[in-house]
């Protein structure tokens, strides 16, 4: 997909924090629908330029996590994109099935309304079929 060169002119553009993640922002490429937020380290940066399945780095698992590895429901890249300061990631992919835990399409499913946290989307999937009654 990229060239070592290019991967790593890329690593290097990137501003990892203190514990050597950056945030990253799915995105459906086609909807602008934003599915949810994670967190990436250098390698799963690599690795998800190299495969083009996004991998993501679960602070409380303390590894990579690629996504759809329990549930099937995996994220193929079409384009990253880097915010102006470095810190920030973009992911424009195309999510298949859906992207958040709870079996929702997206991780933003509450909302305030009148001043109180409302559930705005129902789950489509029973998280216990997606993950076989472990979570997560």
């Amino acid at each position: 997909m990229h060239t070592h060169t290019t991967t790593s002119a890329l690593l290097d553009a990137i501003r990892f924090d203190a514990a050597g993640l950056v945030a990253a922002i799915a995105q459906q490429h086609d909807t602008g629908e934003v599915l949810m937020l994670a967190w990436m380290n250098r390698e799963a940066v690599a690795e998800t330029l190299a495969t083009g399945r996004v991998c993501y780095f679960s602070r409380s698992r303390g590894r990579l996590w690629r996504k759809g590895e329990s549930s099937g429901q995996v994220q193929l890249l079409v384009e990253l994109r880097v915010d102006c300061d470095g810190d920030a990631l973009l992911l424009l992919v195309n999510q298949d099935g859906v992207a958040c835990h709870t079996g929702r399409r997206n991780c933003f499913y509450r909302a305030v309304r009148d001043g109180e946290l409302v559930e705005i989307a129902a789950p489509e999937i029973d998280p216990a079929k997606l993950y076989g009654g472990t979570g997560g």
